[in-house]
């Protein structure tokens, strides 16, 4: 695959994303679907909450048009390989997205929304995204999961879905860090020759990078639900089809250090309820971005520190593909320390104020 049709993926998705976002805005409002401040949102005024919508179909006109260039212009095979693992990782990411709008339309209940989550997710391990083994960081090896495998990769979905949505509480972030992500796991998939997984990080990229154009701060649409569920899937199909679908595959260790703060931040959060007495699901104030807007940072601000922090985790992740075992350890605990400190200075594990308090 060649610079220009990845950079044909990023630009369709990029256009057709900036391009419908204000028609989603303005459909947004007009039908009353938008998120109020209070509680736990920061934002002033109604602010319409469907933006996934555009960041869905910038992101399918991407594909669209990458599959243009296959039939008729001659690129590389990715979405029409022999193998590809069509048409499951194509129809679960519009399942989540689904699931993502009727919640953001009707406020789903939370047996219902992980119902469908866990359905997207049948539809992809059904179509061959699977987790089925993962390298050992030691002797370089492979460790077969057999049966777990299904319950895994449920699992990694669906938490992947779930770290995004909760991350996406300022104008920004869900969709910078997403970017991040993507452009870290774009560079995986095409160095392990995975097109199929490349496709789908070039078609994220300029979908995230579209949608910032409304969304950072001062944001004018909100992505909802159906944008985050949907970004989170879709790394978590990447992650499975770029890095781990490789004979020379990482271990579960990358991916999770490119998406690591938000992984850290909904592992601080459950450590933290456990702690102080809170039911895990209760939504609180103490998330990262909380916290920094508490130690006196503005939005933009906080934004910027929480990119900084995930370019890092997403450089420490790339690199850990290449260097000698004793170096990925290293790494790993560098990187770990570093954001103990971080966690240490926000008091990330400490009680935080629950909505309505």
């Amino acid at each position: 695959m060649t610079p220009i049709e990845h950079f044909a993926v990023i630009g369709t998705a990029l256009v057709v994303t900036w391009g419908l976002t204000p028609l989603v805005r303005l459909v947004g409002r007009r039908l009353g679907i938008v998120a109020r401040p209070g509680g736990r949102h920061v934002h002033q005024g109604a602010i319409p909450r469907i933006g996934g919508v555009a960041i869905f179909a910038g992101f399918a006109a991407a594909l669209a048009v990458r599959w243009a260039g296959e039939t008729w212009w001659g690129w590389h095979p990715a979405l029409t390989a022999e193998g590809a693992p069509v048409p499951g990782a194509l129809i679960a990411p519009a399942v989540m997205f689904a699931v993502g709008l009727l919640d953001d339309m009707i406020d789903l209940k939370p047996g219902q929304k992980l119902f469908g989550q866990l359905l997207a997710a049948g539809i992809a391990i059904a179509g061959g995204v699977t987790i089925s083994h993962v390298s050992d960081p030691f002797s370089g090896g492979l460790i077969l999961l057999g049966l777990l495998s299904i319950p895994v990769t449920l699992f990694w979905m669906v938490g992947f879905a779930n770290v995004i949505n909760l991350m996406d509480g300022l104008d920004g972030l869900a969709a910078g860090i997403t970017a991040i992500a993507a452009v870290s796991l774009l560079f995986l998939a095409v160095q392990a020759n995975q097109p199929f997984a490349a496709v789908f990080a070039a078609g994220l990229v300029g979908a995230c990078l579209g949608f910032l154009r409304f969304n950072f701060n001062p944001a004018s649409i909100f992505m909802g639900d159906s944008g985050s569920l949907f970004l989170g899937f879709v790394l978590a199909c990447i992650a499975l089809l770029g890095v781990m679908k490789s004979v020379a595959a990482i271990t579960l260790v990358v991916p999770l250090l490119i998406i690591g703060v938000p992984v850290f931040d909904t592992f601080s959060a459950i450590v933290r309820r456990r702690r102080h007495g809170r039911p895990i699901q209760e939504a609180d104030k103490g998330h990262i971005h909380h916290r920094l807007l508490g130690r006196g940072f503005t939005q933009r601000q906080t934004v910027i520190i929480i990119y900084v922090w995930s370019v890092a985790l997403a450089v420490g992740g790339y690199a850990m593909r290449w260097v000698p075992p004793v170096f990925k350890i290293v790494t790993l605990v560098v990187l770990a320390a570093l954001s103990g400190l971080m966690a240490y200075w926000l008091g990330l594990f400490e009680a935080a104020h629950h909505d309505g308090e």
